[in-house]
């Protein structure tokens, strides 16, 4: 009976070979056609960089060729090496005052932007709308535009050409960003998360420590690379605030290789290098999470 029924049973017809659909085949040109377009536009960024690079391992005749050249005629690796010994400008002091300045700067920010972020996205309290409001309204202004009134105001905190100066402004004109993006990542986490640690007997200070700034981690990294590479890369404040050669950072020694007469271009190339590569090597190392903390604290 059981042979029988298999015997009798209908066999299954062969499955017709999958053909491609149309639409399949516009989605994959699509794809390819958007990965040609993104590798030209990489190509046009990278250029300049690139450009940069080869310049840096030139001698200053080389780079003066006329028609110019992109690759070295003779490769000089010594123009790394040479440059931190120039008589224009003593770089070792000006990396130094970068990092010094950078590094400072930003947790200044952040010392001041996590407890005002929180305060301000926790609490209702009169005239909230108009300090949020001024906040805001200080990132239109540039210290480009205030240079005189900075300056006039250094020299009267007799803190003029200091490296606290430099770290004062650059926090100042950096933390309205910073608590921006704070509020936002602490107005998204419930206010139950909170009650709930109180509940347990867990102060203020203790909720914001060890229960929010867990939570809102993706935005203190925006706001510390934010803060970081504005401060490091600033120009105009420290060319006006700072007089000493040894107290200026990298941006403003970089100008002293450039004369009305002649320029030492192969250094130009290779000091605007190594400014580069820590801010570059950074952003690497966190770019998925600036990225989701951008985007996470964009929409609230």
């Amino acid at each position: 009976m059981t042979a029988q029924a298999t015997i009798d049973a209908p066999s299954r017809p062969p499955r017709p070979p999958r053909t491609r659909r149309p639409s399949e085949s516009r989605i994959t040109g699509r794809v390819v056609g958007r990965m040609v377009a993104g590798l030209v536009i990489a190509l046009i960024f990278v250029l300049p960089y690139l450009i940069m690079l080869f310049g840096s391992f030139k001698s200053r005749n080389n780079i003066l060729t006329v028609p110019p050249t992109y690759f070295p005629t003779s490769w000089h690796p010594e123009n790394y090496i040479t440059m931190w010994s120039t008589p224009e400008t003593p770089l070792p002091e000006n990396l130094i005052s970068t990092i010094v300045i950078s590094v400072f700067a930003t947790a200044l920010v952040l010392l001041v932007c996590v407890p005002a972020a929180y305060y301000t996205a926790r609490f209702r309290f009169p005239g909230r709308g108009v300090f949020l409001f001024l906040v805001i309204v200080t990132q239109m202004l540039q210290p480009t535009v205030l240079a005189t009134g900075l300056f006039k105001e250094m020299v009267a905190l007799g803190i003029n050409d200091t490296w606290l100066a430099m770290i004062l402004i650059n926090a100042a004109f950096n933390l309205a960003f910073a608590i921006w993006i704070m509020h936002n990542f602490f107005a998204g986490v419930p206010k139950e998360v909170d009650e709930a640690a109180q509940l347990d007997g867990a102060g203020k200070w203790t909720v914001l420590f060890r229960v929010q700034l867990p939570l809102v981690w993706p935005g203190i990294v925006t706001a510390i690379i934010y803060t970081f590479v504005a401060s490091w890369n600033e120009f105009a404040a420290s060319l006006v605030i700072l007089s000493t050669d040894a107290n200026q950072p990298l941006s403003v020694a970089l100008t002293k290789f450039v004369g009305q007469y002649d320029a030492a271009w192969q250094y130009v190339f290779a000091v605007s290098i190594v400014a580069i590569i820590p801010v570059v090597v950074l952003f690497m190392l966190i770019e998925k999470r600036l990225v989701g903390g951008l985007t996470q604290g964009s929409v609230k």
